[in-house]
């Protein structure tokens, strides 16, 4: 428990800093209007289905390779895997940008709303740069957080975000830019996250880049099996929270409908903080130890990190519940606005106790070099259940905004049961922990004085591998 919180907290606080950093652009959005909230609220929407939400993905291929070479003390495997993940997200953001660019035909196409989709479109195109930083900034997180180093990552995030605020501000009071401000805005405060936090690496000496062996060798192949289906997983996922965006458009009244869904999403954003730290946390604690050839201290601390996903999504439950009246009015002054996200924030909470116990799930199966499995529960939860339970609601029986969330919930409740069989059930630690052995080019198992099995990992220096 002690190990675990002591790296979750610091990312816990990194990720409550993005999302407040979040909640300051919707804030601005919804002082410029109504308008100008829906339209933003749906260009962050298809900005996180087609660029962060791949990013992201991709990067967290890192997790098993990085958090099991760092218990192995593989640490030139560690670096190399950097920087090739950095070159692969640097080729993916060609073909995103594209997408962006094209964001108003895409949107009309479709059949939204016109004045909306232009307000988006403005919003997308201004964010392009962001593609370039998170390339660098997604992949040097998981880089630090595999070995451990998460309190620096806070504190440079936090000293990003203190300028947020003031460079909104200048953006859309002062220099008049309107949606356009608040999404340069959010672009100069990941490029100072970045400079911060590749300051901070350089500084102390955990960035050494070696062009020839980082990008060829036949890396990248061997990292790319793993970070596919860590990226399909998570992509699953998030668009399917951003669907809900572009359904609520087809409801009647959409405006209302699509204002409605951003500040629901940017709810979600900050209950999901704390998950996704343990996620990401226990995925390295568990590949740390399969990495230094200890399964049953890897089992553990994935049976702490449940525990603990469980009493959060108790406690999100509660207080959607007690404040759902309330939430609202932190982000509009409209008041047929605020009584639609209330009626949904109950549904919110419970989604969320099925959310933390799958999304710390999916971090173990990481952890384990099994991405695969979580893209498997993922697609089958969220697309065969949940899809056809929210559109047959909300369009079908004429439940309407609800009926979506009510399709949320359920796709919660069989992704959480069977994330939890394929962790609690299906988990062979010990192969797993011999699996590692290949991933971290292991020499040897021996056996300890007392008689119980050690595996110890040796990383080749000349790359070849005799076992």
């Amino acid at each position: 428990m002690k190990e675990l919180w002591s790296m979750a907290l610091p990312i816990t606080g990194m990720n409550c800093l993005v999302y407040i950093r979040a909640v300051v652009s919707v804030l601005f959005l919804g002082w410029l209007g109504s308008l100008e909230l829906a339209g933003g609220a749906l260009s962050i929407g298809f900005t996180n289905i087609t660029g962060y939400s791949v990013l992201v993905g991709l990067a967290s291929g890192l997790e098993p390779v990085c958090s099991q070479a760092y218990g192995n003390k593989n640490y030139d495997l560690l670096t190399l895997s950097l920087h090739r993940m950095i070159f692969i997200l640097l080729i993916t953001i060609i073909p995103i940008s594209f997408l962006w660019i094209n964001l108003n035909s895409i949107m009309l196409f479709i059949g939204q709303d016109p004045d909306i989709t232009s307000t988006a479109a403005s919003y997308c195109i201004v964010s392009l740069p962001d593609l370039l930083t998170n390339s660098f900034l997604q992949p040097l997180r998981v880089y630090l957080r595999s070995q451990g180093v998460t309190q620096p990552m806070m504190w440079c995030t936090f000293v990003a975000v203190v300028f947020h605020v003031p460079l909104n501000y200048v953006m859309v009071v002062v220099m008049k830019l309107g949606v356009s401000g608040v999404a340069l805005a959010s672009v100069l405060t990941n490029v100072n996250m970045l400079l911060f936090l590749c300051g901070y690496v350089y500084v102390y000496g955990r960035w050494e880049w070696k062009w020839t062996a980082g990008i060829g060798g036949g890396g990248v192949g061997p990292l790319l099996r793993l970070a596919v289906p860590s990226c399909i997983g998570i992509c699953l996922e998030w668009w399917w929270y951003e669907i809900v965006t572009v359904l609520a458009g087809y409801l009647p009244n959409p405006r209302l409908a699509v204002a409605a869904t951003g500040i629901l999403i940017q709810t979600t954003s900050l209950m999901y903080t704390v998950p996704m730290a343990l996620a990401g946390c226990v995925s390295a604690r568990v590949g740390n130890e399969l990495g230094a050839g200890k399964p049953y201290k890897a089992k553990l601390a994935a049976m702490v990190a449940l525990v603990c996903a469980f009493l959060i999504g108790i406690i999100h439950v509660c207080w959607t519940s007690i404040f759902r009246d309330k939430w609202a009015g932190l982000f509009t002054k409209d008041e047929m606005l605020k009584a639609l996200v209330a009626s949904v924030m109950p549904l919110m909470g419970l989604c969320e106790l099925g959310n933390c116990p799958q999304t710390t799930g999916c971090g173990i199966l990481r952890g384990t070099a099994r991405p695969a499995v979580g893209a498997r529960i993922n697609l089958g939860s969220f697309y065969f259940v949940g899809t056809p339970v929210a559109v047959g609601l909300a369009f079908w029986f004429r439940v309407g905004f609800t009926g979506l969330w009510l399709g949320l919930l359920s796709a919660q409740v069989a992704c959480a049961i069977s994330i939890l069989y394929a962790v609690l059930v299906s988990t062979d630690w010990e192969g797993e922990a011999l699996k590692a052995l290949k991933l971290n080019e292991v020499e040897m198992v021996e056996k300890s004085e007392n008689g119980e099995e050690n595996i110890r990992f040796l990383a080749k220096a000349n790359g070849n591998t005799n076992c």
